[in-house]
């Protein structure tokens, strides 16, 4: 019987550490994820560009003049999804954060809104590159 008492006394001590989620009941959870940079540049075989953090191509276009709103909405943002921020982000550097006409937000480089395009299939691809439509690469300068 004391045996049995010992034995259920142990399980139950070393299950308090597991039930505890690993964290031993006393220290702080772990903190909360930091988000990365929404773009970074890479040189690639036609030169510097952004991409998102998937590494597809981002563009901007040269209709969006007022660094405080983006003009492709509608049929436009199907085909050119923006980079959507998160609500509680912040500009950092040469990334600002505007609000979109349906209230979310997205990225912008240098006060540009940044766009993706449907055309691009992997990551490298710059199919959505289109000056005659006013669809340029996205580059850091």
């Amino acid at each position: 019987m004391f045996r049995t008492m010992m034995i259920t006394a142990t399980l139950l001590a070393s299950a308090g550490t597991a039930l505890a989620n690993g964290h031993g009941g006393e220290s702080a959870p772990p903190p909360p994820k930091q988000e990365g940079p929404p773009a970074k540049a890479i040189i690639g075989t036609n030169g510097p560009r952004l991409v998102d953090p998937k590494g597809m191509t981002l563009y901007y276009f040269e209709r969006d003049t007022t660094g405080t709103k983006s003009t492709c909405d509608g049929d436009c943002a199907q085909k050119r999804p923006p980079l959507i921020a998160p609500d509680n982000a912040t500009a950092s550097g040469d990334f600002t954060v505007i609000t979109r006409s349906d209230g979310k937000k997205m990225w912008a480089y240098r006060y540009r809104p940044l766009y993706t395009s449907q055309l691009d299939s992997a990551p490298g691809d710059m199919k959505g590159n289109d000056p005659t439509q006013q669809w340029r690469v996205a580059r850091p300068y």
